[in-house]
């Protein structure tokens, strides 16, 4: 079941979904928007591949800042923060979104990433590019996005519970962390 605007309202002021900072104003009747923060990080031109499985191929050639806005070139990727910090209990999952509004600029919020399981804590990376023939500019602090809730049956052993969680209470924009992965021997 999707959670609407009341209960929404009353899981967060019960302490069954934390948004921290909290803003009443952001809930919509399905969702809660999300507000961009202000850690970047994006990687530099390069011809040398990056290897999922090597961390330092997955650390080398990478820019970061902190700012108030970033203009995002055309066919740009980067890696952002959510303004909030969330954390679910172990029966509420969660999906973001993008906003339609910003979605029309071209910007899309996520590639693959867009699943938040029971037990998370942490701000979300957001996984944004620009498929828009021109720059766009974002701000932080912005509603860049918005998380749908969804309540299930109780995990048996939700994220933050996992030894594997390796996104468990991040607080920027963080790399990939694939290379903490077993590698498969399959063909």
């Amino acid at each position: 079941m999707i959670l609407v605007d009341w209960q929404i309202r009353d899981r967060i002021a019960r302490g069954f979904i934390g948004i921290d900072p909290f803003d009443e104003k952001l809930v919509q009747p399905n969702s809660l928007d999300i507000r961009l923060g202000d850690h970047f990080v994006w990687y530099r031109p390069g011809e040398e591949a990056i290897d999922p499985y090597d961390a330092a191929s997955i650390r080398a050639d990478v820019e970061e800042r902190r700012s108030e806005s970033i203009v995002i070139p055309p066919g740009k990727f980067l890696l952002a923060e959510t303004l909030e910090t969330i954390s679910l209990p172990d029966n509420i999952v969660a999906s973001i979104e993008g906003k339609s509004s910003i979605a029309r600029l071209g910007i899309a919020l996520h590639q693959t990433g867009g699943w938040i399981d029971a037990g998370f804590r942490g701000t979300i990376t957001l996984e944004i590019s620009n498929a828009n023939q021109r720059p766009v500019r974002l701000y932080a602090g912005m509603p860049i996005g918005q998380l749908v809730f969804y309540t299930t049956e109780r995990a048996e052993r939700p994220y933050f519970s996992k030894g594997d969680a390796k996104y468990l209470d991040q607080r920027q924009a963080t790399l990939s962390r694939y290379n903490e992965n077993p590698r498969s021997n399959a063909p």
